[in-house]
């Protein structure tokens, strides 16, 4: 196995761990890290996920090795390239490429981001919730220089996280974004010292598990639906999310007149 999971109270820890490829992911590797999603989204006591790379990198793409045999295998008459990873919009469980990048989950994934996450390996992070980076970690559309097309949501994740103009600079050129730059065009959320953001993704992984669950995952869901819908619908759905979430809120308030959280304190 090279995806490993760690529970830590609260908290899944999912690990892609094949150095010998820096956290490259073949079809196998990609359906074991969908697998592992998909059971911490039904696991009721996870509430948070942390995404992780081993030995110093997250993840550097589709491993064009494995790509390079399933090319030949077609040309040879076997079964089609990824004919199995066809879908339909409506399916938000099917496997992607590189495995959980088509999963719409119920809870947060923060991605723990060292080293390269470049190619596929960055539209792993862009699939997560939140992108903790080390100071000396870096993005970048890197496939560009093969002809490997985008096809696990960098198209689509990355100019809705960063706006058209800057994700077509990435898209088109394929060039290397350091973690000062992808801070401030909000390609991360958090850039810590090297060596520590597994340890800065978990803690922050308990700060969301700390808040009231159910609040959250239904603002976290709205804040997802709201991209195709216009705004009256947007709000309509928004409210209907939260609406069920009222009595969860009440019980806030409460502890709030009670003196808790007074001045912005957590």
């Amino acid at each position: 196995m090279t995806v490993h999971i760690e529970k830590d109270g609260e908290i899944t820890l999912i690990t892609l761990d094949r150095p010998e490829v820096r956290n490259a992911v073949d079809s196998g590797h990609a359906r074991e890290l969908h697998e592992a999603f998909l059971a911490f989204d039904n696991d009721d006591s996870a509430k948070v996920a942390v995404f992780h790379g081993a030995h110093g990198h997250f993840c550097a793409g589709w491993d064009l090795q494995s790509g390079a045999k399933l090319l030949r295998e077609a040309q040879g008459g076997d079964a089609p390239v990824f004919a199995d990873l066809d879908f339909e919009a409506e399916d938000m469980q099917a496997l992607g490429p590189m495995g959980p990048s088509r999963l719409l989950l119920s809870k947060p994934v923060i991605a723990a981001v060292s080293g390269a996450a470049v190619a596929g390996g960055m539209e792993l992070a862009l699939w997560c919730d939140m992108r903790v980076m080390e100071e000396d970690a870096y993005f970048g559309v890197y496939c560009r220089r093969f002809g490997v097309p985008l096809i696990d949501g960098g198209t689509v994740r990355l100019p809705r996280l960063i706006g058209l103009g800057h994700a077509m600079d990435l898209i088109l050129t394929g060039r290397k974004v350091e973690a000062a730059e992808a801070l401030q065009m909000g390609l991360c959320n958090r850039v810590v010292p090297r060596g520590t953001a597994r340890e800065a993704a978990l803690a922050l992984a308990r700060q969301l598990a700390a808040f009231p669950q159910k609040t959250m995952r239904a603002d976290r869901q709205s804040a997802y639906a709201q991209w195709d819908l216009p705004l009256p619908q947007a709000l309509r759905q928004e409210w209907e999310r939260g609406r069920d979430c009222l009595g969860e809120g009440l019980q806030g308030a409460a502890r709030f007149a009670g003196g808790q959280g007074r001045h912005g304190r957590f």
